[in-house]
């Protein structure tokens, strides 16, 4: 028996047993992630679909991405590799890859403009160590890092990671603890002491999707916005870059319409008033 210590839930776990996330397990006493190394996805995007509007604009970033997550977002638009059964048949056939074959791939990309490598797609925390020793070569192979994450992760984990990252996406999916807790399944405050941990060291920006009935108050963005422009770190808090998204009907949130795009420009004004970097996505 051990217990995780990844996230809020701490999960204990048997001998064999998985946790919450899917991607962790108990083996020989001791937890470890059981998608180490174990591909679902593999692509060359634009740095902006990450989104990351401020870092190295225009350019392209190898994106890697595992299976498993220790959210439940009724609106994942991953879910067949973050979360429910369809998650764990992805594990059984998901495709092996180590850490050198990574960085040798994204070297192998570099004059199609690759700049690096982005850990995103599912929740690449619940694997951090797999995070971790890539980047630690890509880092060797003079490339960058990304990490796109809920950022529901302890802040050791974070500590592990932070070293060789250039930049994350963070979602602060909210900003009430009911919707994280009841919505989400997750814990908004963990969320928030990364993100101030983050910021100080590494190109931090944030994403907001927008959800009609559920996060979408002008009160709710003003409070948001204002911690946002409170935090300290490598860039002023105002200067935060944050990428308020349109909700389309998906997964468990079929009974809902999509987010009015005049809500989202709104809402992105009353972010401006707080902060310097405003970006509406999925409008």
């Amino acid at each position: 028996m051990a217990i995780c210590e990844v996230c809020f839930r701490h999960c204990d776990l048997m001998e064999g047993q998985t946790g919450f996330c899917g991607a962790r397990i108990c083996a020989g006493g001791a937890v470890r992630a059981a998608n180490y190394g174990r591909l679902t996805s593999l692509a060359l995007d634009p740095i902006e679909k990450k989104p990351l509007r401020k870092f190295r604009p225009g350019s392209r970033i190898l994106s890697v991405g595992s299976y498993g997550c220790n959210l439940r977002c009724p609106f994942c638009q991953n879910y067949e590799i973050s979360w429910s059964e369809e998650a764990m048949r992805c594990a059984q056939s998901a495709q092996f890859a180590t850490p050198e074959q990574i960085a040798e791939t994204a070297l192998y990309y570099k004059n199609k403009g690759n700049i690096g490598v982005a850990f995103t797609y599912n929740e690449p925390l619940v694997g951090y160590e797999f995070v971790r020793d890539t980047a630690k070569l890509v880092r060797k192979a003079g490339m960058v890092n990304a990490l796109v994450s809920n950022g529901t992760a302890e802040l050791a984990v974070l500590e592990e990671i932070l070293p060789y990252m250039d930049a994350m996406n963070i979602d602060l999916k909210g900003f009430t603890d009911r919707y994280y807790r009841d919505v989400l399944g997750g814990d908004r405050g963990m969320v928030m002491r990364f993100i101030e941990r983050a910021v100080k060291t590494c190109h931090v920006e944030l994403t907001t999707l927008i959800i009609p009935g559920e996060n979408d108050s002008e009160e709710e963005m003003r409070q948001m916005c204002e911690w946002i422009a409170g935090l300290t770190g490598k860039s002023p808090g105002r200067e935060i870059p944050l990428h308020i998204s349109r909700f389309f009907p998906r997964f468990h949130m079929t009974d809902r319409d999509a987010t009015d795009v005049k809500k989202v420009y709104r809402l992105a004004e009353v972010a401006r008033e707080k902060l310097k970097f405003v970006y509406t996505g999925n409008c």
